[in-house]
């Protein structure tokens, strides 16, 4: 079966980083579009960025544009999160999901527990 399984978040000051990673399983995780969506406390989901399965077009929600790079590694079935010049207003719970097709303008499918990123002021 497909599992998500993100790692990464803590508690960092503002100004600081901090990398996510989602580890992928029970699909062929080189053939399917990824991305990163995030829920802040009391918040709706937001979606934070998308990247195509071969890893060679990203895009990104303009509240990070410029500070997290989203990667991926598909020898490693690994997604990954740069998040760099953090700010309080992205202390979310940060989910990995799985799109539907190669590219990232259709439906995610599946979605990973979710990693706590907490950013103090």
């Amino acid at each position: 079966q497909v599992q998500l399984v993100e790692s990464g978040g803590g508690l960092v000051q503002a100004g600081g980083s901090l990398r996510l990673s989602c580890a992928a399983s029970g699909f062929t995780f080189g053939n399917y579009a990824m991305s990163w969506v995030r829920q802040a406390p009391g918040k709706g989901l937001e979606w934070v960025s998308g990247i195509d399965s071969g890893g060679g077009s990203t895009s990104y929600a303009d509240s990070v544009k410029g500070r997290f790079t989203i990667s991926r590694d598909n020898a490693k079935n690994t997604l990954y999160l740069q998040m760099n010049s953090l700010k309080p207003e992205d202390t979310a719970v940060y989910y990995c999901a799985k799109y539907m097709s190669s590219w990232y303008n259709y439906g995610m499918d599946y979605w990973g527990q979710g990693t706590l990123v907490t950013v103090s002021s």
